[in-house]
């Protein structure tokens, strides 16, 4: 546990958290919709400091980052919690863990405090020295903070990134792009590039299945964070009959197009999970219409996933058609830009390619 940063006090030993938009404001020995940013006396402290639950070495391609790094090996690190609460979450068993004590002992408020307490604390100890030390032991070049959402633990990560960036290992978050206006400056400095989720393009959707976010919320963090210079790519997890209209799929693609249809655009297969298992998988037919309406839209670069028959994983220069990046599954095959740009013709490709 350790002292936050993102905080305001205010009247009564109350505080208010500035790491993501909830902005929620916390009694004395509360916690905020999280679970793990905690009111101790008046102040803000993060339960979950140097407490990682998850630990992975992935490649970059898992991310799904496409054109940072590609063939990378990325150390994967989360914790327990999450400010959301969607229905159809994969990593539920980490993120929703907060919600799940919850509900068990909704009637009794000083109890569930201590037992969030309890499993907040289950994470081995992983402070920011010993994530670094293995990243340059292991010549680790990139950190990724993933598998539940970051921005409730952004003190941990940012410490974390601070300390990495002095030794050339990058940071990348994972995210579903709830992050405050405080948040997003505080991580401008430190933070390489974001996948943010764009989970939906219907505001009924964040509040029935995400559990009460705002949809403008999160196209305003997109903005932000292409405004800020991060390196930026976004994924819409594509689910039959809830989000994957044409209209809606449309409204995500005009949406970054106009921002800049340079920026990636995954569209991702969908498993049933957690509490949405009446949906069908996702077809490889939907995702081909998705992507066909990215492409249409100008999107330059998108993107299909999570279909074990492949798809439109290659990165292939818009301008004429040569095959830049070749991937196999979640594995970079060989990478062929030069410089930043296509060797056959020339085009400039956005992306960190080294």
């Amino acid at each position: 546990m350790k002292k936050a940063t993102l905080f305001q006090k205010a009247k009564d030993k109350y505080v208010r958290c500035q790491a993501c938009r909830h902005n929620c404001v916390i009694a004395p020995g509360s916690s905020g919709i999280c679970g793990v940013r905690q009111n101790i006396d008046g102040e803000l402290y993060l339960r979950v400091y140097g407490k990682a639950i998850a630990v992975h070495v992935d490649p970059i391609e898992k991310k799904p980052l496409y054109h940072f790094m590609p063939g990378s090996d990325v150390f994967s690190f989360g914790t327990i919690g999450c400010n959301f609460r969607c229905t159809f979450c994969q990593n539920w068993d980490i993120s929703q863990a907060v919600e799940l004590v919850r509900e068990r002992y909704k009637k009794k408020k000083g109890e569930t405090e201590v037992m969030i307490g309890e499993i907040c604390d289950e994470g081995q100890d992983l402070p920011p020295e010993k994530i670094v030390e293995h990243c340059r032991e292991q010549n680790i070049p990139v950190i990724a903070y993933t598998y539940n959402e970051p921005t409730i633990f952004a003190e941990y990560a940012g410490d974390t990134a601070k300390l990495a960036r002095e030794h050339g290992i990058k940071n990348i978050f994972v995210t579903n792009g709830y992050e405050s206006e405080e948040c997003l400056e505080y991580m401008k400095d430190w933070c390489d590039a974001m996948n943010i989720d764009i989970k939906a393009f219907d505001q009924k959707f964040y509040t029935e299945i995400c559990g009460g976010a705002k949809l403008q919320g999160v196209l305003d963090t997109v903005k932000k964070a292409y405004e800020l210079g991060i390196f930026l790519e976004c994924t819409t997890l594509v689910i039959p009959g809830v989000n994957d209209s044409d209209e809606e799929l449309r409204g995500i693609a005009k949406f970054l197009a106009d921002i800049s249809v340079e920026i990636p655009w995954h569209v991702t297969a969908f498993y049933p999970d957690y509490k949405m298992q009446d949906k069908d998988p996702t077809s490889a037919s939907d995702l081909e219409r998705a992507w066909k309406i990215g492409k249409d839209a100008g999107l330059k670069y998108v993107y299909t996933g999570n279909l074990p028959e492949g798809g439109h994983d290659n990165t292939v220069c818009p301008g004429c058609g040569e095959v830049l990046v070749e991937r196999r599954g979640m594995s970079c095959a060989g990478c062929n830009v030069k410089d930043g740009k296509c060797p056959k013709c020339g085009e400039v490709v956005p992306g960190v390619w080294n």
